[in-house]
């Protein structure tokens, strides 16, 4: 298949004591059939040797870049602070304990490129927290716009891929008592701009017991917060939302247990 030689990909990793999965991590990434990446890994003042792993991986492939920031100031501003080292016309997201197929990158951005899309998601597999792969699997809806986006937050961050040129300047917003994913991606479908999804399955989501998305009442409560503090989204219109949500919500994270 055929795409730009100049479609570089820059690849958003924020770590915080990401030692047990970041390598694996990182090799998901070298295993990539695109081979034009540069994966950007921020590391949230770590209190394990998950800098020292990255290094080592560095060593042997210079398309890895470290920056070490000197405060904990939470994931949304690793991943700014990314954003803003990012030198590709496309960013692509990956948390530190998730996983890509081979064929993610090439797959997105032949989909993309093809037909002229800013914004694009895929497919994503659920597996636990030893790696184990189980039979969840949540398909990409076919296309979400601002409005359906509010009621349904379907989106895998781990499977977006934004392209600079057409969505412009982006940030995460930083409240940390909102979802910064789902907020950056309300912000660009409220300039009109439509997302697509790739129905492929073409990442791996790790599902720990601990994590915040395990927690649905603090997933909601951030839900709510970013309807409100982010959105700036009157109370009625929020609860019409938020309902429309918490059913989807229900429906998500019944597949799941």
């Amino acid at each position: 298949m055929e795409y730009s030689t100049e479609a570089a990909v820059s690849i958003i990793t924020p770590t915080y004591n990401a030692s047990k999965f970041i390598t694996e991590t990182i090799h998901s990434v070298k295993e990539q059939t695109f081979t034009n990446w540069e994966m950007i890994i921020v590391d949230d003042c770590s209190l394990d040797n998950t800098v020292d792993i990255v290094k080592q991986e560095m060593v042997h492939d210079s398309r890895i870049k470290l920056f070490e920031l000197k405060e904990n100031r939470g994931p949304a501003n690793a991943r700014n602070r990314a954003i803003a080292a990012a030198k590709g016309n496309y960013l692509a997201f990956l948390d530190s304990d998730d996983l890509w197929l081979p064929q993610k990158l090439e797959r997105q951005v032949v989909f993309m490129e093809k037909n002229d899309l800013a914004f694009s998601y895929t497919d994503y597999r659920i597996m636990n927290e030893n790696g184990d792969k189980t039979d969840v699997v949540f398909r990409a809806p076919p296309k979400l716009e601002y409005k359906s986006l509010l009621k349904n937050t379907m989106i895998g961050t781990l499977t977006v891929l934004l392209d600079k040129r057409k969505v412009g300047i982006v940030q995460m917003p930083l409240y940390r008592d909102c979802s910064e994913d789902f907020g950056l991606w309300l912000s660009i479908l409220s300039k009109g701009i439509h997302a697509y999804g790739l129905n492929e399955e073409l990442a791996i989501y790790r599902k720990c017991v601990h994590s915040l998305s395990s927690n649905k009442l603090k997933s909601a409560q951030k839900t709510w917060n970013t309807y409100r503090k982010v959105q700036k989204i009157n109370i009625a219109a929020a609860l019409w939302y938020f309902v429309n949500y918490s059913l989807h919500a229900f429906k998500k994270h019944s597949k799941t247990t």
